[in-house]
Protein backbone atom coordinates (compact mmCIF):
# COMPACT_ATOMS: atom_id res chain seq x y z
CA UNK A 1 0.00 0.00 0.00
CA UNK A 2 2.70 2.24 0.97
CA UNK A 3 4.83 1.59 -2.54
CA UNK A 4 1.50 2.00 -4.71
CA UNK A 5 0.73 5.65 -2.62
CA UNK A 6 4.29 6.90 -2.76
CA UNK A 7 4.25 5.36 -6.82
CA UNK A 8 1.19 8.12 -6.83
CA UNK A 9 3.02 10.97 -5.46
CA UNK A 10 5.53 10.65 -7.91
CA UNK A 11 3.25 10.37 -10.94
CA UNK A 12 1.39 13.45 -9.57
CA UNK A 13 4.62 14.92 -9.42
CA UNK A 14 5.09 14.24 -13.28
CA UNK A 15 1.78 15.51 -13.69
CA UNK A 16 2.22 18.45 -11.76
CA UNK A 17 5.43 19.43 -13.53
CA UNK A 18 4.22 18.69 -16.80
CA UNK A 19 1.37 20.97 -16.23
CA UNK A 20 3.32 24.03 -15.24
CA UNK A 21 5.26 22.85 -18.43
CA UNK A 22 2.26 23.34 -20.62
CA UNK A 23 1.00 26.51 -18.92
CA UNK A 24 4.17 28.43 -19.25
CA UNK A 25 4.70 30.83 -22.11
CA UNK A 26 7.91 29.86 -24.22
CA UNK A 27 10.29 33.24 -23.16
CA UNK A 28 14.01 33.49 -22.39
CA UNK A 29 12.48 33.86 -19.15
CA UNK A 30 11.22 30.73 -16.87
CA UNK A 31 8.75 31.06 -13.74
CA UNK A 32 10.47 30.65 -10.07
CA UNK A 33 9.99 27.53 -8.54
CA UNK A 34 9.15 26.98 -5.04
CA UNK A 35 12.05 25.31 -3.29
CA UNK A 36 12.59 21.51 -2.95
CA UNK A 37 13.77 18.79 -1.30
CA UNK A 38 15.74 20.45 1.53
CA UNK A 39 16.60 19.36 4.92
CA UNK A 40 14.40 20.97 7.38
CA UNK A 41 16.41 20.48 10.47
CA UNK A 42 19.44 21.81 8.75
CA UNK A 43 17.48 24.74 7.36
CA UNK A 44 16.16 25.84 11.02
CA UNK A 45 19.77 25.47 12.22
CA UNK A 46 21.24 27.20 9.14
CA UNK A 47 18.81 30.15 9.91
CA UNK A 48 20.04 30.69 13.64
CA UNK A 49 23.85 30.40 11.73
CA UNK A 50 23.18 32.85 9.66
CA UNK A 51 21.54 35.48 11.80
CA UNK A 52 23.99 34.45 14.50
CA UNK A 53 26.90 37.84 14.91
CA UNK A 54 28.75 35.55 17.04
CA UNK A 55 30.47 34.02 14.07
CA UNK A 56 32.55 37.14 13.60
CA UNK A 57 35.27 38.81 15.58
CA UNK A 58 33.58 41.66 16.87
CA UNK A 59 29.99 40.13 17.69
CA UNK A 60 27.98 42.13 15.59
CA UNK A 61 28.30 41.34 12.06
CA UNK A 62 25.98 38.42 11.01
CA UNK A 63 25.73 36.96 7.67
CA UNK A 64 22.11 39.30 7.48
CA UNK A 65 24.22 42.69 8.06
CA UNK A 66 25.37 42.63 4.41
CA UNK A 67 22.77 40.02 2.77
CA UNK A 68 19.80 41.54 4.95
CA UNK A 69 16.27 39.27 4.37
CA UNK A 70 14.43 42.69 5.27
CA UNK A 71 15.92 44.37 2.00
CA UNK A 72 15.99 42.33 -0.66
CA UNK A 73 18.81 40.38 0.44
CA UNK A 74 21.36 43.13 0.35
CA UNK A 75 22.35 46.57 2.19
CA UNK A 76 21.17 48.77 -0.14
CA UNK A 77 24.91 50.81 0.29
CA UNK A 78 27.71 51.06 -2.43
CA UNK A 79 29.76 48.66 -1.05
CA UNK A 80 29.57 46.71 2.21
CA UNK A 81 30.54 47.38 5.52
CA UNK A 82 33.13 44.85 7.78
CA UNK A 83 34.96 44.50 10.64
CA UNK A 84 36.44 47.70 12.53
CA UNK A 85 33.77 49.69 9.73
CA UNK A 86 36.40 48.56 7.04
CA UNK A 87 34.65 49.41 3.37
CA UNK A 88 34.69 46.45 1.19
CA UNK A 89 35.77 46.74 -2.20
CA UNK A 90 32.68 45.24 -3.71
CA UNK A 91 28.67 45.54 -3.74
CA UNK A 92 27.18 42.98 -1.89
CA UNK A 93 25.26 40.37 -4.28
CA UNK A 94 21.39 39.53 -3.38
CA UNK A 95 21.66 36.50 -1.43
CA UNK A 96 17.74 35.70 -2.52
CA UNK A 97 17.22 33.43 -5.43
CA UNK A 98 21.16 33.11 -5.28
CA UNK A 99 20.77 28.42 -5.56
CA UNK A 100 19.88 29.66 -9.15
CA UNK A 101 23.32 31.01 -10.22
CA UNK A 102 25.96 29.49 -11.86
CA UNK A 103 28.41 29.95 -9.04
CA UNK A 104 28.74 32.51 -6.38
CA UNK A 105 30.98 36.01 -5.65
CA UNK A 106 30.73 38.37 -8.77
CA UNK A 107 33.62 36.80 -9.73
CA UNK A 108 32.50 33.28 -9.29
CA UNK A 109 35.24 32.03 -6.70
CA UNK A 110 32.63 29.65 -4.96
CA UNK A 111 31.23 27.05 -6.57
CA UNK A 112 28.04 26.50 -4.50
CA UNK A 113 26.19 28.18 -1.79
CA UNK A 114 28.47 26.14 0.93
CA UNK A 115 32.05 27.46 -0.66
CA UNK A 116 30.34 30.76 -0.14
CA UNK A 117 29.16 30.26 3.12
CA UNK A 118 33.06 29.66 4.58
CA UNK A 119 34.41 32.67 3.13
CA UNK A 120 33.13 35.69 5.13
CA UNK A 121 33.39 34.65 8.13
CA UNK A 122 37.45 34.69 8.01
CA UNK A 123 37.66 37.73 5.43
CA UNK A 124 39.66 40.11 7.41
CA UNK A 125 37.63 42.83 5.85
CA UNK A 126 33.90 41.34 6.99
CA UNK A 127 33.24 39.02 9.76
CA UNK A 128 37.16 39.02 10.63
CA UNK A 129 37.07 36.02 12.90
CA UNK A 130 38.72 32.39 11.57
CA UNK A 131 36.73 28.88 11.34
CA UNK A 132 38.46 27.54 14.45
CA UNK A 133 37.52 30.26 16.72
CA UNK A 134 34.19 30.47 15.22
CA UNK A 135 33.89 26.63 15.97
CA UNK A 136 34.91 27.39 19.23
CA UNK A 137 32.11 29.84 19.86
CA UNK A 138 29.66 27.32 18.71
CA UNK A 139 30.84 24.52 20.67
CA UNK A 140 31.10 26.07 23.71
CA UNK A 141 26.69 26.64 23.20
CA UNK A 142 25.38 23.65 24.39
CA UNK A 143 22.06 24.30 22.26
CA UNK A 144 24.18 25.05 19.55
CA UNK A 145 25.85 21.47 20.48
CA UNK A 146 22.82 19.53 20.90
CA UNK A 147 21.44 20.64 17.40
CA UNK A 148 24.33 20.10 15.35
CA UNK A 149 24.54 16.80 16.74
CA UNK A 150 20.59 16.34 16.07
CA UNK A 151 21.19 17.22 12.58
CA UNK A 152 24.59 15.60 11.71
CA UNK A 153 24.64 12.74 14.47
CA UNK A 154 28.38 13.55 15.23
CA UNK A 155 29.92 14.68 18.43
CA UNK A 156 31.97 16.84 16.98
CA UNK A 157 30.95 20.20 15.32
CA UNK A 158 33.40 21.09 12.25
CA UNK A 159 32.68 23.83 9.41
CA UNK A 160 31.70 21.80 6.51
CA UNK A 161 28.29 21.48 8.80
CA UNK A 162 28.14 25.29 9.50
CA UNK A 163 28.39 25.88 5.86
CA UNK A 164 25.96 23.24 4.55
CA UNK A 165 23.69 24.50 7.45
CA UNK A 166 23.66 27.82 6.20
CA UNK A 167 23.81 27.06 2.39
CA UNK A 168 20.49 24.87 3.24
CA UNK A 169 18.67 27.85 4.50
CA UNK A 170 19.70 29.69 1.73
CA UNK A 171 18.29 27.17 -0.68
CA UNK A 172 14.82 28.18 1.02
CA UNK A 173 15.31 31.81 0.26
CA UNK A 174 13.32 31.67 -3.96
CA UNK A 175 10.69 34.34 -4.55
CA UNK A 176 8.08 32.73 -6.81
CA UNK A 177 4.79 34.25 -8.40
CA UNK A 178 5.94 37.79 -9.29
CA UNK A 179 3.17 39.38 -11.27
CA UNK A 180 6.21 38.59 -14.25
CA UNK A 181 5.74 35.14 -13.27
CA UNK A 182 2.25 35.14 -13.28
CA UNK A 183 1.83 36.70 -16.53
CA UNK A 184 4.28 33.56 -17.78
CA UNK A 185 1.89 31.01 -16.63
CA UNK A 186 -0.90 32.32 -18.72
CA UNK A 187 -2.43 35.58 -16.47
CA UNK A 188 -2.60 37.69 -19.15
CA UNK A 189 -3.95 40.83 -16.85
CA UNK A 190 -1.34 40.21 -14.47
CA UNK A 191 0.77 42.80 -16.74
CA UNK A 192 -0.16 46.77 -17.83
CA UNK A 193 0.46 47.61 -21.22
CA UNK A 194 3.13 49.64 -20.91
CA UNK A 195 4.91 46.49 -18.59
CA UNK A 196 4.39 44.48 -21.32
CA UNK A 197 5.66 46.91 -23.97
CA UNK A 198 8.45 47.39 -21.56
CA UNK A 199 9.42 43.38 -21.63
CA UNK A 200 9.00 43.64 -25.12
CA UNK A 201 11.58 46.40 -25.30
CA UNK A 202 14.14 44.63 -22.77
CA UNK A 203 13.61 41.24 -25.06
CA UNK A 204 13.98 42.87 -28.40
CA UNK A 205 16.86 45.38 -27.19
CA UNK A 206 18.81 41.88 -26.31
CA UNK A 207 19.13 42.06 -22.78
CA UNK A 208 18.15 39.17 -22.79
CA UNK A 209 20.77 37.62 -24.17
CA UNK A 210 22.30 37.76 -20.37
CA UNK A 211 19.11 38.45 -18.48
CA UNK A 212 17.69 35.03 -19.05
CA UNK A 213 15.92 31.96 -17.14
CA UNK A 214 14.56 31.58 -13.94
CA UNK A 215 17.14 34.26 -12.07
CA UNK A 216 17.10 36.59 -14.62
CA UNK A 217 20.47 36.32 -15.11
CA UNK A 218 23.11 34.70 -12.74
CA UNK A 219 23.72 31.76 -15.23
CA UNK A 220 27.05 33.55 -16.78
CA UNK A 221 29.85 35.76 -16.79
CA UNK A 222 30.48 38.77 -19.07
CA UNK A 223 32.61 41.66 -19.64
CA UNK A 224 31.08 44.82 -18.27
CA UNK A 225 31.22 47.24 -21.08
CA UNK A 226 31.24 45.73 -24.12
CA UNK A 227 30.62 49.14 -26.42
CA UNK A 228 32.69 51.50 -24.19
CA UNK A 229 34.82 51.00 -21.46
CA UNK A 230 33.36 50.94 -17.62
CA UNK A 231 34.63 52.92 -15.22
CA UNK A 232 34.53 51.59 -12.54
CA UNK A 233 34.93 53.55 -8.50
CA UNK A 234 35.77 49.66 -7.73
CA UNK A 235 39.36 48.30 -7.57
CA UNK A 236 37.80 44.75 -8.50
CA UNK A 237 38.72 43.38 -11.63
CA UNK A 238 36.30 40.53 -11.89
CA UNK A 239 36.98 36.94 -12.99
CA UNK A 240 40.63 37.32 -14.31
CA UNK A 241 41.31 37.20 -10.36
CA UNK A 242 40.26 33.84 -10.01
CA UNK A 243 41.26 32.41 -13.79
CA UNK A 244 44.14 34.56 -13.44
CA UNK A 245 43.71 35.25 -17.40
CA UNK A 246 43.93 38.84 -18.94
CA UNK A 247 40.97 37.99 -20.97
CA UNK A 248 38.27 37.83 -18.17
CA UNK A 249 39.72 40.79 -16.78
CA UNK A 250 36.26 42.86 -16.28
CA UNK A 251 34.25 39.80 -16.52
CA UNK A 252 31.63 39.44 -13.99
CA UNK A 253 28.89 37.16 -13.17
CA UNK A 254 25.98 38.64 -14.46
CA UNK A 255 23.43 39.50 -11.77
CA UNK A 256 19.97 38.46 -11.38
CA UNK A 257 17.54 40.84 -11.74
CA UNK A 258 14.83 39.11 -9.69
CA UNK A 259 13.64 41.81 -6.95
CA UNK A 260 15.74 44.56 -8.93
CA UNK A 261 13.76 47.02 -7.16
CA UNK A 262 14.37 46.25 -3.79
CA UNK A 263 18.31 45.43 -4.46
CA UNK A 264 19.82 49.58 -5.13
CA UNK A 265 22.27 50.39 -5.70
CA UNK A 266 23.75 48.17 -8.88
CA UNK A 267 26.43 47.02 -10.63
CA UNK A 268 29.52 45.18 -8.75
CA UNK A 269 30.49 48.80 -7.33
CA UNK A 270 27.36 50.42 -6.62
CA UNK A 271 27.44 53.18 -8.97
CA UNK A 272 24.39 53.07 -10.53
CA UNK A 273 21.65 54.39 -7.51
CA UNK A 274 18.42 54.13 -9.60
CA UNK A 275 17.17 51.34 -12.39
CA UNK A 276 16.70 54.48 -14.37
CA UNK A 277 20.33 54.97 -14.16
CA UNK A 278 20.97 51.38 -14.27
CA UNK A 279 19.26 50.52 -17.47
CA UNK A 280 20.69 54.20 -19.68
CA UNK A 281 23.99 52.76 -18.39
CA UNK A 282 23.44 49.11 -19.54
CA UNK A 283 21.39 50.08 -22.91
CA UNK A 284 25.08 52.49 -23.63
CA UNK A 285 27.89 50.23 -22.48
CA UNK A 286 25.93 46.71 -23.23
CA UNK A 287 24.39 47.04 -26.17
CA UNK A 288 25.41 50.49 -27.89
CA UNK A 289 21.68 52.07 -27.04
CA UNK A 290 20.25 55.21 -25.64
CA UNK A 291 16.73 54.35 -24.75
CA UNK A 292 14.25 57.48 -24.69
CA UNK A 293 12.99 58.79 -21.26
CA UNK A 294 9.66 56.41 -22.57
CA UNK A 295 12.02 53.54 -23.38
CA UNK A 296 13.35 53.74 -19.98
CA UNK A 297 10.32 54.21 -17.72
CA UNK A 298 8.37 51.04 -19.88
CA UNK A 299 11.89 49.19 -19.04
CA UNK A 300 11.53 49.96 -15.82
CA UNK A 301 8.32 49.48 -15.10
CA UNK A 302 8.97 46.03 -16.74
CA UNK A 303 11.69 45.34 -14.37
CA UNK A 304 9.63 46.15 -10.80
CA UNK A 305 7.14 43.11 -11.96
CA UNK A 306 9.95 40.41 -11.55
CA UNK A 307 9.84 41.22 -7.28
CA UNK A 308 8.36 38.00 -6.34
CA UNK A 309 6.76 36.62 -2.73
CA UNK A 310 9.62 37.33 -0.12
CA UNK A 311 11.14 34.45 2.27
CA UNK A 312 8.53 34.13 4.90
CA UNK A 313 9.68 32.56 8.58
CA UNK A 314 10.09 33.14 12.14
CA UNK A 315 12.74 34.87 13.45
CA UNK A 316 15.28 32.67 14.95
CA UNK A 317 15.86 33.00 18.89
CA UNK A 318 19.52 32.65 18.73
CA UNK A 319 20.79 30.09 21.63
CA UNK A 320 22.53 31.64 25.08
CA UNK A 321 26.40 31.78 25.01
CA UNK A 322 27.97 30.13 28.23
CA UNK A 323 30.02 30.91 30.37
CA UNK A 324 32.85 29.44 28.87
CA UNK A 325 32.19 30.81 25.57
CA UNK A 326 34.60 33.50 24.23
CA UNK A 327 33.41 36.76 24.33
CA UNK A 328 33.69 39.41 21.28
CA UNK A 329 36.46 41.71 20.38
CA UNK A 330 35.39 44.87 18.36
CA UNK A 331 37.92 47.18 19.04
CA UNK A 332 41.09 44.63 18.98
Amino acid sequence: MMRMKMVGIAVSAVIAGTAWAAATRDEPITPIRPPVQVNLGMVELGKKLYFDPRLSKSGFISCNSCHNLSMGGTDNIPTSIGDKWQQGPINAPTVLNSSLNVAQFWDGRAADLKAQAGGPIANPGEMAFTHTLALDVLESIPAYVREFKQVFGKDKIDIDQVTLAIAEFEKTLVTPNSRFDQWLLGKDDALTPAELEGYNLFKNSGCVACHNGEAVGGNSFQKMGLVEPYKASSPAEGRSAVTGKDADRFNFKVPTLRNVEMTYPYFHDGAANTLTEAVDTMGRLQLGKKFTKDENARIVAFLKTLTGEQPKFTLPILPPSSDATPRPKPFN
